[in-house]
């Protein structure tokens, strides 16, 4: 890793960096060395299959809001469906009669209010996750190189100075 990455790297004001993701988000080119690794010569692995799990869900929601998302969605398939039921339960009443008392209000009910609360869960995600990409205060963008502010760099500290 050259100066330039492990400078824009260590300027990320983040406290939980999962660095696997900052390493391609910097956006510095990259480059693969292929090797092969010998086996272990001693010890073992720290790794198990839970810790990998976690560190994937760290990876996933460090650079993704689609969880908080996934609410929403499923939500509105819940409303649609439960309206969609509503209407079915309605007609069936309508032409066949009530086989159960009450069922088919609190089924509606449940389901409508069910898909509501889902959808509204999502919405209160969407801003949380925006909230959450400005609390980790990563810079828009990187700049990799500057010409001709050399002048400009040398007079703003000497007026900082004074």
């Amino acid at each position: 890793m050259n100066r330039a990455a492990l400078d824009a790297l260590n300027s990320l004001p983040e406290r939980v960096r999962f660095t696997k993701g900052l390493y391609a988000w910097t956006g510095f080119h990259q480059a693969t060395v292929e090797y092969d690794r010998p086996s272990r010569a001693a010890g073992n692995t720290k790794w198990n299959a839970w810790k990998l799990w976690n560190f994937a869900l760290d990876g996933f929601t460090s650079f993704s809001t689609l969880p908080l998302r996934i609410w929403s969605y499923l939500g509105f398939a819940v409303a649609v469906l439960g309206f969609l039921y509503a209407a079915f339960l309605i007609v069936r009443t309508l032409f066949w009669g009530v086989d159960v008392p009450g069922y088919a209000s609190m089924m509606v009910v449940m389901l409508v209010l069910g898909g509501l609360i889902l959808i509204s869960l999502g919405v209160s995600g969407e801003y949380i996750g925006r909230i959450f990409e400005e609390t980790k205060g990563r810079p828009l963008y990187i700049v990799r190189d500057t010409v001709g502010f050399e002048a400009h760099e040398t007079a703003g500290r000497a007026d900082a100075a004074r």
